[in-house]
Order: C-alpha cells, then structure tokens, then sequence
C-alpha cells in the first residue's frame, strides 16, 4: 500500500483515488457546515447594511417612510412565501443544486440592487433578492441536518447562528463605513465576492441531498394563496400609516388578506401534495416554536428598522457612528448564539426561550424611556440586552421546529422555521412603522401648539408627517428637503428663526419618540405571552431518541 507521505513530489494521483478523496470530504459534516454558514453569512449581512443605510437610501431617492418599509419588506415578503418552496425544491431535485442557486442569485440581485436608479427599482430588486434568498435560506438548515447526527444538531445548529451573528454584528460597521466614505450602492457589492466563495467551497464540498422518495408537485395554488394572503396584510398594515388603523380602505385589505390565508388552509387540506404539510403542526412544539420565532424576529427587525431611524434623523449620529452604537446588539449575536446552542443542548430548548423572552420583555420596557436627548448610556444597555435574547430564542426555536420533524422533511421544516423569520421581520417593521406614523399623525399638531409654533409654520410642518415619522425635523436643513426649509421660512415672515426652528424640532422629535413609545409597549405585551408559550416547547424527538439510546 502506497502511504500519501511517500509520494514523489508532483506525482499525479489516479483518478479513482481523487474521487474517493473528493467523495470522502464532500460526506464531512463540518465542512459543509463551512460552505452553508458563508451562504447564510451573506444574507446575514444584507440585513444590517441595509438598515444603516436606511436615511441615506431615503435623501437620496426620495423615499417616504413606506417606501423605505417596502426596500425591507418587499426582501422579506418574498422570503416569506417562498421559503417552504424553496425547502421542497430542495427536497425534490437536491438541496446542493438549489442551495447554489440560490447563492448565485442573490449575488446577481445585490448588484442590481447597487444600480438602482429610483426606489421603485430598488423595492423591485430588493423582491428579487428574497426570491433568491428563498431558494438558499431553507436548504441550508437541510443540508446541516442531513449531515449531522442529533446529537452534534444543537452545536451546529449553534455554530450556524454564529456564523450568520458574525455577519449581522460587523454590517452596521461595514455598512456604515461604506455609506459614509463611498455610497450606499456600494452596501450590495458586499454580496459580491461572498456570494463567489460561498459556490466554490459548495461546489467543492457540500455533499448532494434529497428526498430519494418523493414524486409529487410543488402546490402552486398554494403558493399563490399563501402569497396573495400575505401580501394583503402587510399592505393593509402598511397603509394604516396614513389612512388610520379604523378605515374601511385598511378593514377591506386586512379582511381579504384573512380569507385568502383561510383558503390557503383549506387548499393545504385537500392538497395529494401541499405546499406545507398541516400534520406538521400536530406537534405543540412544532407550531409553538413557529410563533415564537415570528415574535422574536418581530421585535429584531422592528427595533433595527427604527433605532437605526432614531440614532441618524433624531440623535444626528453619521452611519459610522451609528453603526459603532448598534454594535452591542449585533456583536453580542457571536456570543449569544452558540450559548443558546449550548443551554439547548444542556437542558432542552424550553428554558433558554423562556428566558430570552424575560430578556425582551426587560428590553421593550427599557427602550420606552428613550427621549430625544437620551444619552449613550441610557441606550446600549437594552441593545446588549436585545442581542442576547435573541441568539437564546433563535437556536431554541429551531430545536423545536427542526427537531420535532423527520429527516425526510427537512427542507419543509428548514422553509418553515425561515418563512416564521421573515414573516416576523416584515410584521415588525409594519406593525411598528404604523404605530409611529399613526401617533405621529395624531399627536404632532398638538405638540406644535404646546411648543408655541407659530401657526403659518405650524400649517406647513403638519403635512411632514412621512417625515417625522422617519425622526427627521421639517426645520433640520441637514436632512430634511430643502424646499421645505425654505417652506418654513417664508412661512414665518421671511427668516426661520433659532428660536422656531428649535420649537419646531422639539414638537416634531417628540411626536416621534411618542410613536416609538407606543411601538415599544405593543413589543412588551407580545414578549410577555411568547414568555408563557414557550411552555408549550420540548426537545425535539430524535434528540430524546438518541439520548435515550445513549443512557
């Protein structure tokens, strides 16, 4: 036998070795962790960088509040109603072959992204980009449970939330300095030369997965159901801003977005092959993990969407600056996802979620007392707090959904658990962009009374309410529009005096800060009954199998 060490130097290896050598590393599970995590990483990165860019993205086109919502939401939405898809696709035809798809065309996406011309173009490419994503989020959490037996899951599991932690934590940085010294085009480049390594080291040596045995379709009518539905909602949430919760306009929306959602579910009974398998749900855990994962999403992507708003437009911090301040609730992700993957591992994924529900709960509460003038001091706190309840809840909640459901359905538990994510993220910054706007709506014409604006000024400032609900001030000529600076002065006689502009900043910081209050509250209230469903949650069955087996 011929050992490796002994080969002459530049020796050709037969081919039959280097497929057995090619074959060994693609069965290895670490290293198909390695590719997955860069996969995930980039989609990681994508959501912080946007969120730092946000103020910038919205002076330089033009953007109102709610379109700024779509560039996030639209991305989510899309990821939303075609992760389960993207998982059976998987399942179908190779979640490797899907997974590289994916890859590709999210790099493609970022850079249409990075040449938008307008923010209609952008929201489009943004929608493009969560298709992609689609088709690479769900595989990559199949891919890590084909290859690891339940006993190595949590770590993996843990070591996957890591890697996506490492790339949330330095976006705000990364993103910031992009956005500052060259563009906020330039936050989608970043996509770019990841998106390159992550299909060289896939290609290399991820192993091919799928479910061998299945034969069916793919539910298109549930698809278009599922979508449909919730497109509706999110709509109906998002024009609340400026039609007002109570108007039939937001009622009719909302209402058809309920009934298409019904529909989806009675399709999904009768379906020979749904889009998602209701017997699923037959679990408690299963469908309590699902909840909890949208409210902890929920409040992540509410709160970055909008402290990222209050740090630039209200506190007038530049987007390094601002990045530098988010740092304590994204860098604690590195920390406090393997440590949820560890208490999961320990003690089950029931303790780790209830306590990162108690730790949001605090979090909301804290973040309520923010003022226009809150030092640094008063802020970093309740995001330390924030990231850590986060990590906690992200790796117990995929225990409990992936854990609950068999190998064969990976790719629909993987889809599952990411649709509960996304779906999250796009509630939160919809639910709390239509809390704030609507508070700001009713309460800024009362601040401009208490704060003794002048009424011709005061006239002019009330129609700014898509700008005050992003925390800007009308009379701020750093970042509000010029023509509106110069509205302002002509409206006060000629001259926008200190002493007016200040009243009319107060008046509109505190309109805002008021809906940021309200907002907060609602994520105290929804953490508190996540806290009493996380008893619902149990260790996933082949981990007590194992163990059992084990003992």
């Amino acid at each position: 036998m011929n050992a490796p060490s002994t080969a002459p130097t530049g020796a050709s290896v037969p081919p039959g070795d280097r497929a057995a050598r090619r074959a060994q590393a693609q069965g290895n599970p670490w290293l198909t962790l390695v590719a997955v995590a860069l996969g995930v990483m980039m989609v990681g990165l994508d959501g912080t960088v946007v969120g730092v860019a946000n103020p910038t993205i919205a002076a330089d086109l033009d953007a109102s509040l709610a379109g700024l919502q779509w560039v996030t939401n639209g991305y989510l939405l899309a990821l939303a109603v075609l992760l389960i898809l993207g998982g059976k696709l998987g399942d179908r035809f190779g979640r490797k072959k899907v997974f590289i798809i994916g890859i590709v065309g999210f790099a493609i996406t970022s850079l249409g992204c990075a040449l938008s011309p307008s923010i209609g173009a952008l929201i489009f490419f943004r929608v493009l980009q969560g298709v992609a994503g689609a088709l690479l989020m769900p595989n990559t959490l199949a891919l890590i449970r084909a290859a690891f037996p339940p006993n190595e899951l949590n770590r993996a599991v843990g070591i996957w939330g890591g890697s996506s932690a490492l790339a949330v934590a330095s976006g705000p940085i990364i993103g910031g300095l992009l956005v500052e010294h060259v563009s906020w085009e330039s936050i989608f480049l970043l996509n770019l030369p990841l998106g390159l390594l992550a299909t060289v080291v896939a290609v290399a040596w991820v192993k091919e997965s799928r479910e061998e045995s299945h034969a069916g379709g793919f539910d298109v009518p549930g698809v278009a159901l599922l979508s449909g539905g919730l497109f509706l909602l999110v709509w109906a949430l998002i024009k609340a801003q400026d039609k007002g919760w109570g108007s039939a306009y937001v009622l009719l929306f909302g209402l058809a977005g309920v009934i298409v959602l019904g529909l989806f579910v009675l399709r999904e009974h009768r379906a020979a092959d749904p889009l998602l398998p209701l017997d699923i749900f037959r679990e408690r855990s299963v469908w309590a993990g699902t909840l909890l994962v949208i409210v902890g999403f929920f409040a992540l992507f509410g709160v970055l969407f909008f402290i990222g708003l209050y740090l630039q437009n209200t506190h007038g911090y530049s987007p390094v600056q601002t990045g530098v301040r988010m740092l304590p609730l994204t860098a604690v992700f590195v920390i406090s996802a393997p440590l949820g993957g560890f208490l999961t591992e320990r003690y089950g994924p029931r303790p780790p979620l209830i306590l990162g529900m108690l730790l949001l709960v605090v979090a909301f509460f804290g973040l309520t007392m923010l003022e226009t003038d809150t030092s640094y001091n008063g802020q970093w706190p309740y995001f330390l707090i924030i990231g850590l309840s986060f990590g906690l809840i992200i790796v117990s909640t995929t225990q409990a959904i992936v854990g609950n459901v068999s190998v064969e359905r990976g790719g629909v538990a993987g889809g599952l658990q990411s649709t509960a994510q996304q779906l999250g993220g796009v509630l939160g910054t919809a639910v709390f962009g239509s809390i704030i706007a609507s508070s700001v709506a009713g309460n800024l014409a009362d601040n401009l009374a208490a704060e003794r604006v002048p009424a011709p000024v005061a006239a002019v400032v009330s129609r700014t309410g898509e700008l005050v609900s992003q925390g800007v001030s009308p009379a701020d000529a750093a970042r509000a529009p010029q023509e509106l600076t110069a509205g302002l002065a002509q409206a006060n006689g000629g001259e926008l005096t200190p002493e007016v502009a200040r009243a009319v900043s107060d008046a509109s910081y505190g309109a805002f800060m008021d809906g940021l209050h309200a907002a907060m509250y609602v994520g105290v209230g929804l953490a508190v009954v996540a806290a009493l469903l996380g008893l619902l949650v149990t260790r996933g069955r082949e981990v007590e199998a194992h163990e059992a087996g084990a003992a």
